[in-house]
């Protein structure tokens, strides 16, 4: 089999965002900090950190200004947060004004279908695109970035199989309203790789790939064979979940986005480029599922855990071995 993949892939680590959100275990902000400067340290380019959203509804992302403020940061990596309405945009301005806090990059949402759109923000796609446009001016008029996110790309809750023209054209608004980028999501994470290179066909034909990212959760385990087809297109940027962190509230035993350790490795045995360091990636992981008291999503973790393990034993048992007689 022969695919065309990019040399270099730009992976958007989503796990203190996307991931946390979704994990029943709390954690503290301290935590919460180390993570991010932990993930940035191994090399990935963008780690989402937070987002400025009713503390009601997503209670883990509650002390968003508390980790910007206290937040080292690395030279090189962006550190976006999403704010899904201007109420959000407002919050992040004013902690950039008060607290000297170089926010930087932010990001908007909205969806593909009519009926998640309005079950997960009370408004049409259209109200919805029209609140987004005065987000994106008012935050590139702050000199900040605006990354867009569309959800249900591939599949709906309510209403099924989505169509690629749909998906193309919420898209291409949220281009013309000045995002750099659009990542395109499989939410509830059921789509397939056809499925994949139709939509990402529909919508190459619309945006510029290199204005295109793909986030796939696996849910049904096809997240790694969705992104080879993206990739396939010529789209090189992924938004990955380390360890596999997070779920979907949407989709009953829905699991994370791909997991960054799986993706990492799947890339670089294809030798692509991501700058990541993946033995560091792998230990970060294993780190934050220990403070969450849950198990490591991520196969390549697992195995590589395993080996280490494995390893460590022989070694061990090598050093305690004495021959017969060697002492007599």
């Amino acid at each position: 089999m022969s695919l065309r993949v990019p040399a270099r892939v730009r992976v958007v680590e989503v796990g203190p965002r996307d991931g946390l959100q979704n994990e029943p275990g709390a954690l503290s902000t301290d935590t919460r900090i180390e993570l991010i400067e932990r993930l940035a340290a191994c090399g990935l380019p963008a780690v989402e950190s937070g987002a400025f959203v009713s503390a009601r509804w997503v209670p883990r992302m509650a002390d968003t200004a508390e980790v910007l403020r206290r937040l080292v940061r690395r030279p090189g990596v962006d550190y976006p947060v999403l704010v899904p309405n201007p109420q959000g945009l407002e919050s992040a301005i004013e902690l950039a004004r008060t607290h000297a806090v170089p926010v930087g990059e932010v990001a908007v949402f909205t969806a593909a279908t009519e009926s998640f759109c309005l079950r997960n923000t009370h408004c049409t796609v259209a109200q919805s695109l029209e609140r987004l446009r005065a987000v994106a001016h008012a935050a590139r008029a702050q000199g900040w970035r605006v990354r867009g996110y569309v959800s249900v790309a591939l599949g709906c809750p309510y209403e099924g199989e989505v169509d690629p023209g749909a998906v193309a054209r919420v898209g291409a608004a949220l281009i013309d309203m000045g995002c750099y980028e659009v990542s395109i999501g499989d939410t509830i994470g059921v789509g397939t790789p056809g499925q994949v290179h139709r939509l990402f066909e529909a919508l190459c034909r619309e945006i510029d790939p290199a204005r295109l990212a793909g986030h796939f959760h696996d849910t049904w385990g096809q997240a790694l064979a969705n992104a080879l087809a993206m990739l396939d297109l010529g789209v090189a940027t992924l938004d990955a979940s380390v360890a596999g962190l997070g779920g979907c509230p949407y989709a009953p035993g829905a699991t994370g986005n791909v997991a960054t350790e799986d993706l990492v490795y799947m890339l670089h045995g294809m030798g692509v480029e991501t700058g990541v360091d993946l033995d560091r990636l792998v230990d970060t992981g294993a780190w934050i599922c220990e403070a969450l008291g849950r198990p490591v999503g991520s196969r390549t973790a697992r195995a590589m855990l395993a080996r280490r393990a494995a390893r460590a034993s022989d070694a061990d048992g090598a050093r305690a071995f004495v021959p017969a007689g060697k002492d007599a």
